[in-house]
């Protein structure tokens, strides 16, 4: 207890924008090491002698332990402290970087993918709940989580770009090193800055923490698995069966509890309901466009991997750009209508490009690459904030959670998706680079249609309650200066 106290004592009041910077730093370790495996998975293969099927795992382990401890991860912040279990994530993945980034064998490789995974799932929660708490909804949570908006898109893509340069001109070992550093670092700025929060009372429910791991985790797998050998599969098939009967079971309990690892209550609002279901079409299409983008450039166009990472730099720019202007234009027009305006955008970047063919130039690659980062910069913040808005402190590590649960089940949903999509459009008659850029484009139209559904799902249901209660930063400050001016 004396040395809890002593290290309560070394936290030194920090200003909103510090634990910002601290936590976003965090995310962006995370968002780095989610991506970068894309375009340097070839020269990952090669260096360790994997085939493709052991190659798979290198991703497949991170997400499945990613997305299976979330709601776990999520609800450890808020029952024990935020500061301390940042802590805890840090470490984890930090060390996992260093044990891959050294690894003399594929199953080392593996097991630290999946034990970074735990980590990630640690810190993407805690980040975004950190975030809710400091910033009061309004206009100064609208700006920070533009900023966490700007991190979450432009990290992935940027991850992209360093993986490429990293298996082309160095090596892919840096992109997981560079890591070690970053996480001592951060462990001295959690420990200095980052507040620890009133933990919630009562007992922590071990049971549901359990089943919610177990369920999510065995749907991941399913998804996984469904991408790899089909959904007819037994796996498949069995494994899906058994994670709609412990998530049952899960969701059953959780109302029977007093301190749940999953609020039900966060599921009576109409508008997060809707913007879970948004996240995770929109985050599948762009995961699925992330990978067959890699695919399409490397095997279609025939570029290399350094080729293929800048190929997505058109993207990156942009985004950083559009998530940047996120506050003023929300300011102006409202998060919904922004978010409706940046989901058509991404339709419209991903139909474009789904028509740039096997000879595709520069420019066919780049112009739809370019709209496709306007919309990606646009819609995190305003799909963000309707996640999280309305919910007591408390609260916010569980819906956190449940942001990022969406976030990661959509990717894989998504991913598994368009890979059936992928094959089912394979034509015999066709071969080589000519069929395999007709089956991305197939892909890519699949991947457009699920933005336009989520489009539709933020009039229907997001829309009216940004009307009741707008997402807009607050006029007064505007009120006022024409006031002084006379």
């Amino acid at each position: 207890m004396s040395q809890l106290l002593t290290l309560q004592r070394t936290v030194r009041p920090a200003s909103p924008n510090t634990i910002l910077v601290v936590v976003l730093v965090a995310y962006l370790m995370i968002l780095l090491d989610l991506s970068i495996v894309y375009t340097g998975m070839p020269e990952i293969g090669k260096s360790m002698n994997m085939g493709p099927v052991m190659q798979t795992w290198v991703q497949n382990a991170y997400l499945l332990c990613f997305g299976g401890c979330l709601l776990l991860s999520a609800r450890l912040g808020d029952t024990f402290g935020r500061r301390r279990i940042l802590r805890v994530g840090v470490i984890l993945f930090t060390v996992a970087s260093l044990v891959i980034g050294i690894a003399q064998s594929p199953y080392e490789l593996i097991a630290a993918r999946a034990v970074q995974g735990v980590g990630a799932s640690i810190l993407a929660p805690s980040v975004l709940a950190l975030i809710s708490t400091t910033f009061p909804e309004g206009a100064e949570r609208t700006r920070a989580l533009a900023w966490y908006s700007i991190i979450a898109g432009a990290g992935a893509s940027l991850g992209l770009v360093l993986g490429g340069i990293c298996a082309g001109l160095l090596s892919w070992r840096i992109g997981f090193l560079v890591n070690i550093p970053i996480g001592i670092g951060l462990l001295f700025a959690v420990a200095r800055y980052i507040p620890d929060g009133i933990p919630e009372e009562g007992e922590f429910d071990v049971v549901g923490a359990i089943a919610s791991t177990v369920g999510v985790g065995l749907l991941v797998y399913g998804m996984v698995n469904a991408a790899e050998a089909g959904w007819l599969d037994r796996v498949t098939l069995a494994t899906l069966a058994l994670s709609v009967v412990v998530l049952g079971l899960f969701v059953w309990h959780e109302g029977r509890v007093e301190v749940p690892v999953l609020p039900l209550r966060l599921l009576r609002s109409r508008e997060r309901s809707a913007a879970y279901l948004a996240r995770m079409l929109y985050v599948g299409s762009i995961v699925a466009f992330f990978f067959f983008g890699t695919l399409y450039m490397q095997r279609v166009l025939g570029y290399s991997a350094l080729q293929a990472g800048l190929g997505f730099l058109p993207m990156t720019l942009v985004q950083f750009v559009a998530a940047m202007a996120v506050p003023r234009v929300t300011r102006g027009l409202g998060g919904a209508q922004m978010l409706m305006g940046s989901l058509a955008v991404i339709s419209a970047g991903l139909f474009w490009l789904a028509k740039a063919g096997a000879d595709a130039s520069v420019w066919q690659l780049a112009l739809p690459m370019v709209l496709i980062g306007i919309g990606n910069g646009g819609a995190m913040a305003p799909l963000t904030t309707s996640g999280v808005r309305g919910v007591e402190a408390g609260d916010q590590g569980a819906a956190s959670g449940l942001v990022n649960v969406a976030h990661q089940l959509g990717g894989s949903i998504g991913l598994s998706v368009l890979i059936v999509v992928f094959a089912a459009s394979a034509d015999p008659r066709l071969t080589g680079a000519v069929e395999m850029s007709r089956q991305v484009s197939a892909v890519f139209l699949g991947a457009a249609v699920m933005n336009v559904v989520a489009l539709v799902l933020t009039a229907i249901f997001i829309l009216p309650a940004n009307r009741t209660t707008p997402l807009r930063e607050p006029l007064e400050p505007e009120v006022h200066e024409l006031a002084s001016r006379g």
